[in-house]
């Protein structure tokens, strides 16, 4: 069960860069339900706990707030089913959901240099899209949707992880960018839909991180959004706000100014 009065967040891509970042910042703050198909986070977890070599007996406060890890391969049949039942039969509930786990192949030739953009396109769409989409209408069919009051007062949401490669053209990223594109457009569609029963839906659209922003920073909209009144909405992290896809859309600083 949740400890506490603490929002319950469900991360896909855990053990990534920024999964691994989000739950490292915000154990203390969230009940976290980590999926992660290879490595844990590291972080206290019912697989990890930290001792004190000193005082090995000694309680040390950060096993306080332990991460709940899920090993799964979303793309595979039944999995994103399992990790909902998973976390509703731990938590009785979910705040919001974070869809990070992301998949990317570069073609730097070209998608016509042989057939290697044509066998990448399923995997791309499978995770990137495919996953979001099945995570966001599990956990409408099976919580959410009859819990319209109860969703607004904990104002629950879900912030799906798209990326500046969305709605800009970059060299050999054809795939990974149509299938943000279509990330964006999902999740505009999503909260438009889940409006009527009180969930929200945003993307964040970085910039390459840690590279050209703080994997911290992009860490921190996630929250920033999730504390947020924003719906339907795609903001970039560390660009130009001309950069943005609409005109609606800005750097998540400024939009909250």
């Amino acid at each position: 069960m949740s400890t506490g009065e603490r929002r319950v967040c469900l991360i896909t891509g855990a053990s990534g860069t920024l999964g691994d970042v989000f739950c490292r910042s915000y154990y203390t703050e969230y009940d976290i339900v980590a999926v992660c198909r290879t490595r844990t986070p590291a972080v206290p977890s019912q697989l990890e706990w930290f001792v004190d070599p000193l005082d090995p007996e000694k309680a040390v406060p950060e096993n306080n707030s332990r991460i709940f890890v899920v090993r799964a391969d979303l793309t595979q049949p039944g999995e994103v089913e399992r990790v909902v039942d998973l976390a509703l039969a731990r938590y009785g509930k979910v705040d919001l959901l974070v869809n990070n786990a992301a998949h990317i192949r570069l073609h730097p030739r070209g998608i016509v240099d042989g057939d290697g953009a044509l066998e990448q396109f399923e995997p791309h769409f499978a995770l990137n899209v495919g996953v979001p989409l099945r995570f966001s209408a599990r956990l409408a069919q099976r919580f959410w949707l009859h819990a319209g009051p109860e969703n607004r007062a904990r104002n629950r949401n879900i912030v799906n992880v798209s990326s500046i490669s969305g709605s800009e053209v970059y060299p050999g990223q054809t795939l990974y960018s149509a299938s943000k594109a279509a990330l964006n457009q999902l999740t505009r569609n999503i909260a438009d839909e889940f409006a009527e029963f009180g969930v929200r839906a945003n993307a964040i659209a970085p910039t390459s991180f840690p590279a050209l922003v703080p994997t911290e920073q992009v860490a921190q909209a996630i929250v920033e959004l999730d504390i947020s009144t924003f719906t339907g909405g795609v903001f970039g992290v560390g660009v130009e706000p001309d950069a943005a896809d609409n005109g609606r859309d800005a750097q998540l600083a400024e939009a909250e100014h």
